[in-house]
């Protein structure tokens, strides 16, 4: 399958100030694929040397004893038989295994910074190590982050445009067309893209049932792949949290997202998970879980809005999970609901907000939304280019209610609605209408500071 990232990849390995490579991600989000199949396959046909941090006890064991990267290349080098030049590319997978390796990477990035190195990982297991060393509860070295000597990537579920490139080419080729070009798609490609987002909400990006449903056809298969995938998370949460209590109201928070914002407010609710506990109780487990990226958290702002955008320490806030499929299949909903001519009255308008906060995501945006008096709301405030963007989510055909009052505090560049409709846009209003099927591409141009219009 092709992965957006892989551009990115091909960035670096080309940039004339390249530094080692981190690729940060939750698990089974792709990062092995893309880093040893995709990118090192085509780029560096038989020069990469790929070395497996969980499995190779040897390379871990020697490693964990230097972080002198001299030393590393030359072992490795002879291990494997295969001298390191420029022109080997050197993968160290699952490098929370050996966190020594990290620090290596600034040794790397010092004396042999023509060699090009990815490493990969899990920032919260990481973390962990930090915090193991900094108490001194485990081993006599010290484990040091190479700040400012290495690059890093953040890689993510399948994003929505991934998901249509790898399905169904062509009709990806026509939508990013349609948006780069700022033209409407005509009514029936507007409703064959709709159909894809459905079963987007219903598969999700995590690329193993990505995968089965595009091989097969078999949005079944897809489902019985997220049950497992889910209940593997639920399981994972034990290799990084500090204690029993810890571990079990992770899992519970992660086990309530959909019926935490399947509520008026939608806001956090501690005592919807645990009777008369408090928001600071579940402090490290949400911490933990949106270091992971298993979880993503939107903060709330009030009223008049100053940038840059920083969430107030007691603020309210909302946490949607990491990747639509699993919040679909949490929310226990049948999956015909998703497929049937019925599904828009079926499915509520969480779906399609957990969808764009994914989108949102995906493409380095920080989640914030927008709470006036009354019931006066936007699902998200993204600032980008230091302009201001209020978006509003509709599943159906809705009117921005709320962005009147939001204009009597707050001036922004234009108002950008995210629903079913097809592209327009209203110069009275600002406001910008957008389908569902362009939100990864708004995503990025916000991310990258691009105008929308």
């Amino acid at each position: 399958m092709e992965r957006i990232a892989t551009q990115k990849l091909i960035e670096w390995n080309h940039s004339n100030r390249r530094k080692p490579l981190m690729v940060w991600g939750a698990r089974q989000v792709g990062k092995t694929y893309l880093i040893k199949d995709i990118f090192a396959e085509t780029f560096y046909k038989d020069q990469y040397i790929y070395i497996d941090c969980k499995k190779e006890d040897e390379v871990r064991e020697f490693c964990t004893a230097t972080a002198n990267a001299e030393k590393i290349i030359e072992y490795i080098s002879l291990l494997k038989g295969q001298p390191i030049t420029e022109d080997t590319l050197l993968i160290f997978d699952e490098v929370q295994e050996c966190p020594n390796i990290i620090s290596s990477l600034k040794y790397f990035c010092q004396d042999f910074r023509q060699i090009p190195v990815i490493a990969t990982g899990s920032m919260v297991r990481i973390k962990i190590q930090r915090e193991t060393h900094k108490r001194g509860t485990a081993g006599s070295s010290q484990f040091l982050f190479p700040v400012g000597k290495i690059d890093q990537l953040n890689i993510y579920p399948m994003s929505f445009d991934e998901f249509l490139l790898n399905s169904n080419k062509i009709l990806f080729e026509t939508v990013k067309k349609a948006y780069e070009t700022r033209c409407p798609l005509t009514a029936g490609i507007h409703e064959l893209a709709m159909e894809q987002v459905y079963k987007y909400l219903l598969v999700g990006g995590m690329p193993e049932a990505v995968n089965a449903y595009i091989e097969d056809d078999n949005l079944l298969e897809a489902r019985e792949i997220l049950k497992a995938l889910y209940d593997n998370y639920l399981s994972d949460m034990e290799l990084y949290q500090a204690s029993r209590e810890a571990l079990l109201r992770s899992r519970a928070l992660f086990s309530n997202i959909y019926r935490e914002l399947n509520r008026e407010s939608k806001n956090f609710s501690p005592g919807l998970i645990e009777e008369k506990s408090k928001t600071r109780d579940f402090a490290t487990s949400i911490q933990w879980l949106t270091m992971a990226h298993i979880v993503n958290q939107s903060f709330q702002l009030k009223e008049h809005i100053t940038m840059p955008l920083m969430p107030e320490r007691e603020s309210n806030f909302r946490l949607f999970l990491g990747d639509i499929g699993m919040f679909s299949y949490q929310s226990g909903i049948n999956a015909a609901s998703f497929v049937t001519a019925q599904k828009e009255n079926t499915l509520s308008g969480i779906f399609f907000e957990n969808f764009v906060a994914c989108e949102l995501t995906a493409k380095n945006n920080n989640l914030f939304y927008w709470r006036g008096k009354a019931s006066a709301e936007l699902e998200f405030i993204i600032e980008s280019n230091n302009t201001l963007y209020p978006i509003d989510v509709k599943k159906g055909r809705g009117t921005l209610n709320s962005l009147a009052k939001f204009a009597n505090h707050n001036h922004f560049a234009c108002a950008v609605k995210i629903s079913k409709n097809n592209y327009g846009y209203d110069p009275e209003q600002r406001l910008l209408t957008v389908p569902f099927y362009f939100t990864p591409f708004i995503s990025e141009d916000l991310a990258a500071g691009r105008p929308l219009r």
